[in-house]
């Protein structure tokens, strides 16, 4: 199981590579043998997961109802973006410029371990992101552990 934190600062050259930081690569499952899906991710950004990773998250999926319509749309949103990657000699992984295009995300990043998937943000996207949340970050964490 691959776990992830932490926030970084990267640069994505001109054929879409994007370094992945040595913090996060030592979290990541050996299981997944470098092997990571990106798509697209909630609120303008990317979401990488490990393919151990990945491979839990198309299992959930599985369960949900082809009869129910928007549990259709969510499928074929989640996995007409999807686009497998396998990180290189010097720790990078590719991008497809579908994906850089739909993030907003041209030469800078913000790279951000989240549990289970790594985001990865445009810097000027997150920031405005950021700026738009309608609560504090105390308040939705005081709703999401009363919800347990």
């Amino acid at each position: 199981m691959s776990s992830f934190k932490g926030r970084y600062n990267y640069s994505v050259d001109e054929k879409g590579r994007i370094a992945l930081p040595a913090k996060l690569r030592k979290n990541v499952a050996s299981s997944a043998k470098g092997n990571f899906v990106i798509t697209r991710g909630f609120e303008k950004c990317l979401y990488v997961y490990p393919q151990d990773e990945w491979n839990t998250l198309e299992q959930n999926v599985r369960n949900l109802s082809f009869l129910d319509a928007k549990q259709r749309n969510f499928n074929r949103t989640l996995f007409q973006w999807a686009a497998d990657s396998q990180l290189d000699s010097q720790s990078r992984i590719t991008v497809q410029q579908e994906l850089l295009d739909y993030a907003g995300i041209k030469n800078e990043v913000i790279v951000l371990g989240v549990l289970d998937r790594i985001e990865i943000w445009s810097p000027s996207v997150y920031d405005e992101f950021q700026k738009i949340q309608p609560v504090t970050y105390e308040t939705v964490a005081e709703q999401v552990f009363k919800q347990q």
